[in-house]
């Protein structure tokens, strides 16, 4: 099986329609797909209205969390999407992306850049707006070369010149929030230092100690040596292991499929959630 449990759509940062985004998976070969959008499930009804026929999709989330001023980042999987207090949370996170945006581009304007909140707004379109789409509008204008280029302390990295903070949830609140939504809980790139400050492995361990159930361990921003101590420190600590693109459609270089979790695991994962199932596809529409 080729398992990939990160994705994004339109309905937050990628480039790809729900839609869209579970037909490529279908055409590279995939067999299982998790749409895991930033602090939204709005995308999972169209993926689900075309889910090509031997694809299954795992329905997620990716919630914003922050911990000692560090911003991090939880999959969520197979929770039950109508449970109150989780959905209440998921919905104040997104309430703060659009005031946090444009405090951003407020920021940009005043070190010279001629950025604009239609222009954002154009290129968020029905997503949850975020850096990426700033980002993207960066590269519009010739400010930067690429999206990734706009994530330096010049510009959009945590700290940078142009950042604001936004709403985040305390990861400890996130697990118990996913735990009693019936979901199962990844940190997700917990060592991607190229985006910017990352919690120590303590704080790794006491989230495993309050219920974390894996960390995502095989992912672009993970160099060979890095996955190899996170291996390890998983195994140290009982979590499970996961790999995959977190594929964001053409906003990054990563494709779907490039890296992916292990069959066992993804069975382990399906086996500890209550809150919802893996949907296999039947060929929609």
């Amino acid at each position: 099986m080729r398992i990939d449990l990160h994705t994004h759509s339109t309905a937050s940062d990628g480039t790809d329609t729900p839609a869209d985004l579970v037909r490529k998976a279908a055409a590279a070969g995939l067999d299982v797909i998790a749409l895991t959008d930033h602090d939204t499930t709005r995308g999972h009804a169209e993926a689900l209205s075309v889910l090509p026929a031997g694809l299954t999709l795992v329905p997620g989330a990716e919630l914003s969390c922050r911990l000692d001023g560090v911003s991090m980042h939880m999959l969520a999987y197979l929770f039950d999407p109508e449970e109150p207090a989780l959905l209440a949370e998921r919905e104040l996170v997104r309430d703060d992306r659009v005031p946090r945006a444009k405090s951003m581009i407020a920021k940009l304007n005043a070190l010279g850049v001629p950025i604009t909140w239609e222009q954002v707004a154009r290129i968020a379109g029905e997503g949850s707006v975020g850096r990426p789409h700033i980002a993207t509008a960066l590269v519009e204008l010739g400010v930067v070369p690429s999206v990734n280029d706009a994530f330096t302390q010049e510009w959009l990295a945590d700290g940078g010149r142009a950042y604001v903070e936004k709403h985040e949830t305390n990861p400890f609140d996130a697990l118990r929030l996913i735990k009693n939504a019936g979901g199962v809980a990844v940190f997700a790139h917990p060592a991607a230092t190229k985006r910017g400050r990352t919690v120590p492995e303590s704080a790794i361990a006491d989230l495993a100690e309050a219920g974390l159930d894996g960390i995502e361990v095989d992912h672009m921003d993970h160099d060979p040596d890095t996955r190899a101590r996170l291996r390890g420190l998983a195994r140290e600590l009982g979590l499970l292991v996961t790999g995959s693109s977190d594929y964001h459609g053409s906003r990054k270089t990563c494709v779907l499929g490039e890296f992916m979790t292990d069959p066992e695991v993804y069975g382990e994962i399906t086996r500890r959630a209550t809150g919802a199932f893996p949907v296999p596809g039947t060929g929609g529409a």
